[in-house]
């Protein structure tokens, strides 16, 4: 199991404001990520949740930066994607991989990372949280975002690392 060594995680999320975009493809996954997503945060204290479904994981980062751009203090990313007989798998895990880390990096704004990428869909239901499930992937990555938050702000309690990054973002889509 992947899962075994993780932290035990405990945040108090609560002011904070989360968009968690979630890709449709594999709806008993996606069922379950979300879910995962919804109860870390939850768990967290967060009450400013808004959801954002777009058709697949290449769409998340699309989604994430229009999130960050509209001020989200942090994105929670779920998809899956289930390896096939083409390169198309790897295309889009890259991009989406990419695209995720990229935005978070420019702009400070952390991107929990609850992408599924799996050889078969055996594997996916195995992360999705569901009963019977050995891992929680959908409530890990929103853990992670809401961590990182809190541990940005703790340790650059001035520096509003975030806010600079959203006002950068915002400028670079406005072309100016």
């Amino acid at each position: 199991m992947s899962g075994a060594g993780a932290p035990t995680l405990t945040v108090d999320g609560r002011g904070l404001r989360v968009v968690v975009v979630a890709a449709s493809w594999h709806t008993q996954v996606m069922d379950g990520l979300l879910d995962g997503a919804r109860r870390a945060l939850g768990d967290a204290g967060v009450e400013k949740v808004t959801e954002v479904r777009v058709p697949g994981s290449f769409e998340l980062p699309v989604a994430a930066s229009r999130a960050v751009a509209a001020g989200a203090d942090a994105v929670v990313s779920l998809g899956v994607v289930i390896r096939g007989g083409t390169p198309h798998f790897d295309y889009v895990c890259s991009a989406a991989t990419t695209g995720l880390t990229e935005l978070s990096v420019r702009t400070g704004v952390p991107v929990g990372f609850g992408v599924l990428t799996c050889d078969d869909e055996a594997q996916a239901l195995d992360r999705a949280g569901l009963p019977g499930s050995g891992e929680d992937k959908g409530y890990e990555a929103a853990q992670a975002a809401v961590a990182t938050v809190v541990a940005l702000r703790a340790a650059l309690p001035d520096g509003d690392v975030a806010g600079r990054g959203r006002y950068e973002l915002h400028r670079q889509l406005r072309g100016l």
